[in-house]
């Protein structure tokens, strides 16, 4: 796949890249973003470390996916797409690999850190970019199926997961998950390719749609997400642990958030186009009040059929929030600062939802309970909302004003 055919120019190839994008984020994704969460309390009946010690693990993970989102989202627009995503698969497998073997607290912080910096960041935004490029109309749609490939490994990731842990104890269990992300992803990161109108060299535009400056955009919608993905995380790393607090099995617990997220693959697929309907930034409301004004519902369930009917009701409307993100950054950035202007946002993204996972077990260490955690998580939903809504206004304000 070195040089460029008649086939990997062609419009059509644009659907290899979105399938090849679905599984290399679903995969590298799955195990960043919540991964963790079914290693929750193997770990810590093993370890003794306290649940909030093991969140931390995962936050570092999200801190590093920060930084290298980031550093990353420059980097593919210096060195092109295809390689740093390599890089990134790379990375991320090798570290998981290694902490598999780690003994100690901070070997698993510092792994997790790298595997965030250089494996996720170099992955997530880089790819949801491409994807954007490549499918110039329906964009939305193409970027809610790319992201509903994510969904689908933050909900099959810690499903296996829980299976793998049983039959191979959680090191065996962290081992196989990393030369299975090597063995399979490698491979599949030699087909990705810019499209043709970027291989050609055409210039892309400094301007944003809305004529407000490039950085003003980034800079509001990341100050958005930090508070969105808070809330967000919560569930993601602490429904599992919650419902095993209710006296439920690991494969159980894990079953729910795989529905939840299975479920998430059509609220991703629906706001994606949703944003191709009513425009991004309305959309990216919808989805937020919708996981903010039912997240702190899990802590009053204690029923398994309960718990998976909530969470698909709940998964369908939270899905949307990361698609209508990436839309919203995609249909508001400049053009030829995508990469980079994603990049900085994910990593607020990444920032929040690592705060998320860690106030959650810091709270529960605190309390012995789920209820702050979850009730935190409803008072970040609401600050994101008022900032979103500002963004709207104001866009809307200035469309206005250029049309008359």
């Amino acid at each position: 796949m070195e040089n460029p055919t008649k086939f990997d120019q062609s419009p059509l190839y644009r659907w290899v890249i979105l399938g090849v994008s679905m599984v290399i984020l679903a995969v590298t994704m799955g195990q960043l973003v919540n991964g963790l969460s079914v290693y929750f309390v193997p770990i810590g009946a093993t370890e003794g470390w306290s649940r909030g010690d093991i969140a931390l693990i995962n936050t570092c993970g999200l801190l590093g996916l920060g930084v290298g989102s980031i550093l990353m989202g420059y980097a593919a627009e210096r060195y092109g797409i295809r390689k740093v995503v390599l890089f990134g698969i790379a990375a991320t497998g090798i570290a998981i690999t290694v902490a598999s073997g780690a003994t100690a607290l901070w070997q698993f912080y510092l792994l997790f850190f790298l595997a965030g910096a250089l494996g996720g960041g170099a992955i997530s935004a880089p790819l949801m970019a491409l994807v954007g490029n490549w499918f110039v109309v329906g964009a939305g749609l193409a970027i809610g199926l790319a992201s509903a490939g994510q969904a689908l490994g933050q909900g099959g990731v810690p499903f296996s997961g829980a299976f793998l842990i049983e039959a191979l104890g959680w090191r065996g269990a962290m081992m196989a998950q990393g030369l299975i992300t090597l063995a399979v992803l490698l491979p599949l990161g030699l087909f990705l390719r810019d499209p043709p109108v970027i291989a050609h060299s055409a210039k892309l535009s400094d301007e944003t749609p809305s004529g407000l400056p490039n950085s003003v955009i980034t800079a509001w919608i990341s100050l958005a997400v930090i508070f969105c993905c808070t809330c967000m995380a919560v569930p993601l790393m602490h429904l599992v642990p919650l419902i095993q607090g209710r006296g439920f099995e690991a494969p159980q617990a894990g079953s729910v958030l795989f529905v939840m997220l299975m479920v998430a693959i059509l609220g991703r697929l629906a706001f994606g186009k949703l944003t191709d309907l009513i425009g991004a930034i309305p959309s990216y409301f919808l989805a937020s009040a919708w996981q903010t004004v039912l997240v702190l519902g899990f802590v009053f369930i204690d029923r398994l059929d309960v718990f998976y009917l909530y969470a698909m009701i709940y998964g369908f409307g939270y899905a949307g929030v990361m698609t209508t993100i990436i839309v919203t950054t995609r249909n508001h950035t400049a053009p030829a600062r995508r990469a980079s202007s994603l990049g900085i946002i994910m990593a607020f993204a990444y920032a929040g939802h690592g705060l998320g996972g860690w106030q959650g077990g810091y709270f529960f260490d605190l309390t012995g309970s789920y209820h702050w955690t979850y009730a935190n998580a409803a008072i970040a939903g609401g600050i994101n909302l008022a900032i979103v809504a500002a963004l709207w206004i104001t866009v809307r304000s200035r469309a206005r004003v250029v049309a008359a």
